[in-house]
């Protein structure tokens, strides 16, 4: 299935879009998408034998606004340096293990919603990310295949970085990632049954209009289902939960000087296999 939210910002009801591209109103059946409908297995075997009836009304899709797929989100926890090819471009070592920080929820914004620019940035960057969103209580996993069996669905994530921020300002790499809409989510959450293997998705991320990333999961150095067991170690993982998993070669960062760092006016697109596409205007903050 694949489950969005549609609306204005705060006020988004639950939807489907059903096999033939025809967009269905859910609010008659759950109130909403987040953690609560993710591990509730009755409530999405409604939603799934109301679709394979038709029962579920059509929404005019005319001028509405897509919203984050995934409401009341717990946490974003975020892999760093998890592709071969990003962590030659940096000049970085692969990982021995998976390098673990946080985006707070606030800063998720709609897949089309404008991104800001922060004030005194110079270094802002982009990375397309598959994201994993979590159905199950998931702590101290023991396989990489209990992993993927706590995974309720996926999604494009944008990770917009500051990298000054980042990496220049001290501390550690939060006050780079977690500036106002920092984490373009959606356009959909896809149910883990249309994604038979997270390891053979095509990311693609363009700057106006010029193809900057071109990568695939086959690169990430911890897979999918290792991410969710490894994370579940450190701490636990609840329902509603999304995982970044890290971005391929072709950010800003790894581009020879001058870099090309994002700047109000230019226009982000984004997508992932099978998940749908994202398009962003940067703005001033």
């Amino acid at each position: 299935m694949k489950l969005l939210r549609v609306g204005t910002a705060g006020r988004e009801r639950p939807a489907l879009l059903d096999p033939d591209g025809t967009l269905r109103d859910l609010s008659g059946l759950v109130a909403d998408i987040d953690g609560t409908l993710l591990a509730d297995e009755d409530a999405l075997g409604r939603i799934r034998s109301a679709a394979a009836a038709g029962d579920l009304p059509a929404l005019d899709a005319t001028g509405l606004r897509t919203g984050p797929p995934l409401a009341r989100i717990g946490k974003i926890v975020c892999i760093g340096l998890n592709y071969h090819d990003h962590a030659r471009e940096t000049g970085a070592e692969p990982p021995a293990e998976p390098v673990i920080f946080f985006k707070a929820p606030d800063t998720v914004v709609g897949p089309d919603d404008t991104v800001l620019i922060p004030r005194g940035s110079v270094k802002t960057d982009w990375e397309v990310e598959l994201a994993v969103v979590v159905g199950r209580t998931a702590r101290y996993l023991e396989s990489a295949e209990e992993g993927l069996a706590h995974v309720a669905g996926y999604a494009v994530a944008h990770d917009v970085s500051e990298r000054e921020f980042q990496t220049e300002r001290g501390g550690t790499w939060d006050k780079g990632k977690n500036c106002e809409t920092f984490n373009p989510l959606g356009p959909w959450l896809v149910t883990a049954d249309e994604v038979p293997d997270p390891q053979n998705l095509s990311l693609r991320l363009w700057v106006n209009g010029e193809l900057k990333q071109d990568g695939t999961t086959a690169e990430q150095i911890f897979p999918v289902g290792e991410v969710v067991r490894y994370v579940s170690r450190f701490m636990t993982l609840y329902p509603g939960d999304v995982v970044n998993t890290g971005t391929p070669a072709g950010v800003a960062m790894g581009h020879r000087e001058p870099k090309p760092y994002l700047r109000a006016g230019d226009v982000v697109e984004l997508e992932v296999t099978g998940l749908g596409r994202q398009r962003q205007v940067l703005a001033q903050a």
